[in-house]
């Protein structure tokens, strides 16, 4: 696969944070001085030159995210699809930095037809212009695998999240996707102002890699657990699933469904246990 390296000239100078002037107050005082913001930029994904969706996103890991995006939406099925991922120029934007080209390999078993729903999404819905959820859970893959958990494992993740959310760390405004190993081995981190982006990024990164499905693997997340989030992860193939916050009840419906491990309020020594607790080690 020809896919240009991500972390590239042009991803570098990408910064996902921007200092604007603010006024701080505490107590009856307001003190004039500058704020760290986490940046805010649609990004375009095209597939072979045609519009596919918009989605509101913090620039950096374009490509992954464009991946992992036409993949979790069961448009793409392998990564020996993509032949080669690019930005291209918009003149109704006037940039290309925020449009992504996903090319397929004419080699490669073609299953992108027949896409042709519009997607826009905005930074807090991952979902939004779907026609029908009972279509997505068709298009699930099944669960096969039979790994679990130990909650003592579980409960030191969190931390190592908090520690490896470098632009959380100066924006406060970020959302965190992290991978991990059944051993709780961080095997990946992605930042962004989107739950699904991050999600997005995480997953398409390995897809890139041929490292679908991610058997063995726990994703957390830094927010709530939706449906569009336990989508995804199913789709790639991820038996574990857990959050900071709690999750929604299509989301637990899917997790049951599928025999996923769903954990949320995951903090300090404490969990709450959505669906699949027979994969908790000692349930």
């Amino acid at each position: 696969m020809l896919i240009p390296v991500v972390g590239g000239k042009l991803e570098s100078i990408m910064r996902p944070i921007h200092r604007v002037d603010s006024v701080r107050w505490e107590g009856g005082l307001g003190r004039e001085g500058q704020d760290l913001l986490a940046v805010e930029e649609p990004l375009e994904i095209r597939l072979n030159g045609q519009a596919v969706a918009v989605t509101m996103r913090t620039p950096g890991q374009d490509f992954p995210l464009a991946a992992g995006f036409l993949y979790t939406e069961g448009i793409l099925k392998e990564a020996r699809q993509v032949g080669s991922i690019v930005r291209c120029s918009s003149p109704e934007k006037g940039s290309a930095d925020n449009v992504v080209d996903v090319l397929t390999s004419p080699q490669a078993p073609g299953s992108e037809e027949g896409w042709q729903r519009r997607f826009y999404l905005s930074s807090s819905c991952g979902i939004c212009g779907r026609s029908s959820i009972d279509a997505v859970r068709q298009a699930l893959p099944p669960l096969n695998d039979s790994s679990r958990f130990d909650p003592e494992i579980l409960f030191t993740l969190p931390e190592l999240l908090r520690g490896a959310q470098r632009v959380f760390s100066e924006t406060g405004a970020l959302h965190a996707a992290a991978l991990f190993t059944r051993q709780g081995e961080l095997q990946g981190i992605m930042e962004d102002v989107g739950r699904h982006n991050a999600v997005d990024k995480i997953i398409g990164a390995r897809f890139l890699e041929d490292g679908i499905p991610l058997r063995e693997h726990l994703l957390l997340v830094s927010g709530r657990l939706s449906f569009e989030i336990t989508q995804k992860a199913l789709m790639a193939g991820i038996p574990a699933l857990s959050g900071i916050s709690g999750a929604s009840s299509l989301a637990v419906d899917l997790a049951r469904e599928a025999g996923m491990l769903l954990v949320g309020f995951l903090r300090g020594r404490s969990m709450q246990v959505y669906a699949g607790s027979e994969r908790l080690c000692g349930a």
